[in-house]
């Protein structure tokens, strides 16, 4: 991971990404941990990664960004190389407040990613533009 993430919380990642590569399970054998150092986007995070409500949207490119359908129904653009999240809770609670280090929509992304549970979706660069655009417009 190549995230400002303290180190506690990109070791228990590995731990998880390597549990699942392993034995294809783990989940609850890491649940006290996650709650522990996420608080309590854990579980919500987790209901994400079980819904299959993480997309890897990625263009010719190489380009990468993440869609998160939210349990609102909303969809959610993800940026994991600087650990952002295009929903309210992330601009109110990670970056306002501090009370957080992310928000349930990229911790399901990180938790996806660790658990080979990330669907993935190619896209043209233009299309990817248009998900990058179409955020913008939404917050302006």
């Amino acid at each position: 991971m190549d995230s400002t993430l303290p180190a506690v919380a990109e070791e228990l990642l590995k731990e998880i990404k390597k549990a699942f590569q392993e034995t294809s399970h783990g989940r609850d054998t890491f649940s006290f941990r996650l709650k522990f150092i996420f608080g309590p986007s854990a579980v919500p995070a987790l209901d994400l990664v079980d819904h299959r409500s993480v997309t890897q949207v990625m263009s010719p490119s190489g380009r990468t960004a993440y869609q998160v359908l939210g349990s609102s129904g909303k969809l959610y653009t993800c940026y994991s190389s600087c650990h952002f999240c295009t929903c309210p809770a992330f601009g109110f609670t990670v970056l306002q407040k501090s009370e957080s280090l992310l928000c349930k929509h990229i911790l399901a992304v990180y938790l996806s990613q660790a658990m080979g549970a990330c669907q993935k979706l190619s896209v043209s660069e233009e299309q990817l533009t248009s998900i990058l655009l179409a955020e913008e417009e939404d917050e302006g």
